[in-house]
């Protein structure tokens, strides 16, 4: 176990909408894709799959903080 208090803690962005590709499952940021097939369906099999689903956020609204010493994930409800 590490002796970090995590003193300095840094806020991490949330992802407002997540979008899962329905073929290779891979969970992105939906303003990172855009208009753009998935990245690992294309890199894979070549193939432009536009296939995806909107997802809920994982941890439903709670602020998610790295402490800057040890890195640490630290999640608050």
């Amino acid at each position: 176990m590490t002796a970090c208090q995590h003193i300095t803690l840094e806020l991490l962005p949330s992802r407002k909408r997540t979008r899962r590709c329905r073929q290779c499952h891979l969970t992105l940021d939906a303003e990172e894709l855009g208009d753009s097939p998935c990245p690992e369906c294309f890199e894979t099999s070549g193939k432009r799959n536009y296939d995806f689903e909107e997802i809920e956020s994982a941890h439903g609204g709670a602020a998610t903080y790295r402490c800057e010493k040890c890195g640490v994930i630290v999640k608050c409800p």
